[in-house]
């Protein structure tokens, strides 16, 4: 399909004045006179300047343009680049036909194994990024990183504070797993939580994340789907939102997150959104802030190990004796990596769960099997998959 149609070229007068071969400007290739190929790509940068889904932080419309001019500016990270930025997605004549577009586009990109990175717009256009997984026969999982968990119910709410809420209660469901990270408990109702809980979802609050960011490490490594919120970040560093808060990730723990986003396999899709440059400082601290976070994803992306195939010589499997149902719990090692693994088996007949089986896990897990206690993430997964 021809995806021109959906997308505006940027103009080259932004980015005229950056020379330097070794910019991250002079090594992808952009829409501009042409279309590039997409299907010789790694990665699509996807610009959105659709606000219609906030009220308080108009402005997020023209953030792809700021966050491209600090990035672009960037030198080129590690790998042979094969990145192109389609433009801008024309907006729909109404919000809907917006996610539709993105919906599409991303579909597109998926099945030709191009990873879709959308940048700029409000919080609720993930759900345009999540339909796209839609007819793809598979289950995912979903990591959303943010200071709330926007699942307010009711027609009366903006859709950027209730677009979670839209995800889980989608139809056909597809979603196996969503996890959230940095979110402030002065922030949200407990009664969310409850509900995530009650799903065998997961949720960490800022101050956990921030105890141990390494063991959030297998959390990010089991997503399909990344949707960042630059709210989650500290109005120190990035004061560009309406919604900035004092206290919240700081840019380089943002920079961590997006590192190890990118070097997940698994990981198909990545957001950005809520970046408003009409609330940023002067010299737009927030949009370096982005653009040094997408350069780490796509760092990450160029490190990838390929940490599949479990039945290779790269990985050491230990089997632990349990002293109760499961008799024994099984690991994975990575040679390359170092990276550790969990086997939880699926019930008969489920073989659609077949793919989420093996779950991303951390040494302490490990551990913790062989003092005979059963990981937390291992009774989360087996309780979706009964």
């Amino acid at each position: 399909m021809d995806l021109k149609i959906f997308f505006s070229p940027l103009d080259e007068e932004h980015f005229s004045h950056i020379r330097h071969s070794n910019s991250f400007y002079k090594n992808i290739k952009v829409n501009s006179e042409r279309m590039p190929d997409y299907r010789d790509a790694d990665i699509a940068i996807i610009g959105i300047n659709e606000e219609r889904g906030t009220v308080v932080n108009k402005g997020t419309a023209s953030a792809a343009l700021e966050i491209r001019k600090k990035l672009y500016n960037l030198k080129k990270g590690y790998g042979a680049y094969k990145i192109i930025d389609m433009g801008t997605l024309r907006n729909g004549v109404d919000l809907d036909e917006t996610y539709g577009r993105i919906k599409e586009v991303c579909q597109i990109l998926i099945e030709n194994n191009v990873l879709p990175l959308i940048v700029g717009g409000s919080h609720d256009l993930d759900y345009g990024q999540f339909q796209a997984y839609e007819g793809m026969d598979k289950l995912i999982s979903l990591l959303n990183v943010d200071a709330f968990l926007d699942m307010e119910e009711g027609v009366s709410q903006p859709p950027h504070l209730q677009h979670i809420h839209k995800i889980l209660l989608h139809e056909p469901n597809y979603l196996f797993n969503y996890s959230h990270l940095a979110y402030q408990s002065y922030l949200i109702d407990q009664n969310a939580i409850n509900i995530l809980e009650k799903l065998y979802f997961e949720a960490y609050r800022i101050g956990h994340l921030r105890s141990n960011i390494k063991e959030m490490e297998p959390i990010i490594r089991n997503a399909d789907m990344l949707s960042f919120d630059i709210t989650s970040i500290k109005s120190s560093d990035a004061p560009g939102t309406a919604n900035a808060q004092p206290f919240g990730l700081t840019g380089e723990e943002a920079c961590q997150i997006c590192w190890y986003a990118g070097l997940n396999e698994k990981l198909s899709s990545a957001g950005f959104y809520e970046y408003n440059p009409e609330h940023d400082d002067d010299l737009k601290k927030t949009a370096s802030v982005v653009a040094t976070m997408i350069w780490y994803f796509i760092e990450g992306y160029y490190h990838r190990k390929n940490d599949q195939n479990f039945k290779n010589n790269d990985y050491l499997k230990f089997v632990v004796s349990m002293p109760s149902e499961p008799e024994t719990l099984s690991f994975y090692k990575s040679k390359l990596s170092e990276k550790w693994w969990m086997e939880v088996p699926y019930p008969h007949g489920k073989e659609k769960y077949a793919r989420n089986c093996i779950i991303p896990c951390s040494y302490s897990d490990y551990q913790a099997a062989t003092k005979g206690e059963l990981p937390e993430r291992y009774i989360n997964t087996h309780a979706k998959l009964i």
